[in-house]
Formats: structure tokens, C-alpha cells, sequence
């Protein structure tokens, strides 16, 4: 059967198929200039929040990961590690966290949204380098009187299991507990609050 050329039918099956090769152009403009309003890679790591799962995080162990290009520690404390910071309020520089950066939910003891998981930028507040993880008490190379936390092998500077800056040492502050949030039992977002 065919159809006339100049007939109603053929003019809407043309505008129907048209119509159809359109939708499919502009489609495949549409889907790449969405895309490309998403952050990067790039921007993701320059400031984007960052997701971090904690569920297989075992007490006493630490991991690293990276926000603003910078190391973030999350630290699950055991009991005694918790128990341990309230030992040494006197071999510290700012024990109550009055000169340091951390959020407000924060601003407590154990400077943690929930006590057991500490998270903190581990860049040491004096120059810039990164400290060790040191979590065993009594150290021969830092004295009997260590209660286990961080050292900076840069220059010396120790900080406590709550990222808190011992007396006399050169970092000026604590630690910086960056913001986050939880966002599901065992699920931070690192690098927003609230």
C-alpha cells in the first residue's frame, strides 16, 4: 500500500519520526550537560564531604582517608582508651579545648560526636607534618608517663588518644577535629555538620 506524498498520513508519520530523532538528539546533548554539572573528581577532593563506612572498624585500630587533600583519622577507641584521657589533664596544654578548631558538637572530653570514634585532620598544628600513631602506654622512647595517642617525629610535639596537645612540645594546638556527621549507624560524612 503506498502512501501518497502529499497525504495527512505520510505528513504525520514524517513529524512522528521527526519528532522522535529530536528527542533522541536532544537526549544525547541533555544527558553529557547534566554530567557535566557535577563536581569532579577534582572538586570532590578539593572540598566535597566524603563518605566513610565504620562498621568494620575494629576497637583499637585506626584508618586514614582523604578530605581536601589532607589525611583524616578515624580512631575507634576501646574503653581504655577512654578512660585513659581523663589520667593526664595536667600534661596538656589546652586539656578542655578551648583554643582549638573543632566543631561544637564536638566540644566534650573525648572531642567526638560518639565517644568511641575519634576523627581528626592528622596534620600536626606546628608545622605540617604528619604524626605517628602511638597508641600503647609507657614508651621507652617517650617516657613511662606516655599514655599512648600521637607523635610527631618532625619536631617532637605529642598529642594525647583525643588529639589533644601536650605541654611543652612546639605544635601551638590541638589537633583539628574536622566537622561530620553520622549519617547512619556505622556511616560519617566527613566535612559537613549538621
Amino acid at each position: 500500500m503506498d502512501i501518497p506524498l502529499e497525504s495527512p498520513e505520510r505528513r504525520k508519520m514524517l513529524q512522528a519520526a521527526l519528532g522522535a530523532a529530536g528527542g533522541i538528539a536532544a537526549a544525547g546533548i541533555a544527558v553529557p550537560f547534566v554530567e557535566s554539572m557535577e563536581p569532579s573528581e577534582a572538586a570532590r577532593a578539593a572540598g566535597a564531604p566524603v563518605e566513610v563506612d565504620i562498621g568494620g572498624l575494629e576497637p583499637g585500630k585506626l584508618i586514614t582517608v582523604e578530605w581536601r587533600g589532607k589525611p583524616v583519622w578515624i580512631l575507634h577507641r576501646t574503653d581504655a582508651m577512654l578512660a585513659s584521657l581523663k589520667d593526664h589533664d595536667a600534661l596538656l596544654a589546652d586539656p578542655s579545648s578551648r583554643q582549638s578548631e573543632q566543631p561544637r558538637q564536638a566540644a566534650n572530653p573525648a572531642r567526638s560526636l560518639k565517644p568511641p570514634f575519634l576523627v581528626l585532620i592528622g596534620i600536626c598544628t606546628h608545622l605540617g607534618c604528619v604524626p605517628t600513631f602511638r597508641p600503647e602506654p609507657g614508651s621507652p622512647d617517650l617516657g613511662a608517663a606516655w599514655p599512648g595517642g600521637f607523635y610527631c617525629p618532625c619536631h617532637g610535639s605529642r598529642f594525647d588518644l583525643a588529639g589533644r596537645v601536650f605541654k611543652n612540645v612546639p605544635a601551638p594546638a590541638n589537633l583539628v577535629v574536622p566537622d561530620y556527621r553520622y549519617i547512619g549507624e556505622s556511616r560519617l560524612l566527613i566535612g559537613t555538620s549538621a
